[in-house]
């Protein structure tokens, strides 16, 4: 267990220093177990208690007396087979993270290495603690779209087929990551009401600069997930001209030797009285119109611009 005073920076201390302290907010992190044990000490009045084991999303519930919820945030090195999950408690006078994971600890450890406040208070440690789980996202997406360029720039090459495979992975991610911005979006909404109270009006900015992020984190990953479908249509209608490419080859050369058929249908009927089977020259004669027949049809077709 951890716990933490929030003065200008986040103070480590004791649970008596915590519990005694009435000047500074706190947050803490438990596990399941030390949760159990030790809940009576934040005397919180919850009545919706937080369950660190099943978790299913991000969501916050409002409880008579305090709020409550659950974090449910995916990896960003491995969007699709790897989360974090974790609980929380909080009322005015602090959080408390129910967490066996680590991921919170890692989370307020950071906040400790990089933050230092001029006025502290709780509303400004949730913006922290909130923006670290979205810190790294912007990066991801411009690396994501990097990636979509290049296969859109060898799709659009004359020999390039584009790795679809991986346009699918990408999507994929993003869908994950628009699923999570949304729930995230939704509990900020319920801090936002500030239905008991628990955050002055003055430090209610920070949820909103907060909700003003996620809505351009969300944007962002909107956009993408539109390069991603741009970049499948892309991929589908280069094909399309490939095969109509192949489609008219192949009509050039059978309309090519359609009049070289007919000659030889013709000729091979072999009738008696055919004057042109007795020429001496007859051979060669439609051996020249065969020829011109070919020159004339590649004339025309590249005259058309169909070759």
């Amino acid at each position: 267990m951890s716990y933490y005073l929030l003065t200008e920076t986040i103070q480590p201390c004791t649970a008596k220093e915590l519990h005694e302290s009435k000047d500074c907010q706190f947050a803490a992190v438990l596990s399941p177990s030390e949760w159990k044990r030790e809940r009576e000490q934040f005397d919180m009045g919850i009545e919706l208690e937080p369950d660190a084991g099943i978790i299913h999303n991000t969501k916050a519930e409002v409880n008579y007396d305090s709020l409550t919820g659950t974090f449910l945030l995916p990896d960003r090195e491995n969007l699709k087979e790897r989360d974090f999950r974790f609980a929380f408690a909080l009322d005015e006078k602090g959080i408390v993270f129910i967490d066996d994971s680590g991921k919170a600890e890692q989370m307020i450890n950071a906040i400790r290495r990089t933050k230092r406040w001029r006025k502290p208070s709780l509303e400004r440690f949730l913006y922290d603690f909130l923006e670290q789980i979205v810190d790294n996202d912007l990066s991801i997406m411009e690396r994501y779209e990097a990636e979509l360029d290049q296969i859109e720039d060898t799709i659009l090459s004359s020999q390039g087929q584009g790795d679809l495979v991986r346009v699918n992975e990408i999507r994929s991610d993003i869908r994950e990551l628009l699923v999570h911005y949304e729930q995230i979006i939704d509990m900020t909404q319920e801090l936002e009401e500030n239905e008991n109270g628990f955050f002055s009006e003055e430090n209610l900015r920070y949820i909103h600069l907060f909700m003003n992020l996620m809505a351009r984190r969300h944007d962002s990953a909107v956009s993408l997930r539109d390069h991603t479908m741009q970049v499948r249509d892309l991929y589908n209608a280069q094909l399309e001209v490939r095969q109509n490419r192949t489609m008219t080859l192949l009509t050039v050369i059978t309309t090519i030797f359609m009049p070289l058929t007919l000659i030889a249908g013709w000729y091979g009927m072999n009738f008696r009285y055919m004057p042109e089977l007795e020429w001496r020259f007859g051979y060669l004669i439609v051996f020249l119109v065969s020829v011109a027949i070919v020159i004339f049809c590649l004339i025309l077709f590249r005259k058309k611009k169909w070759l």
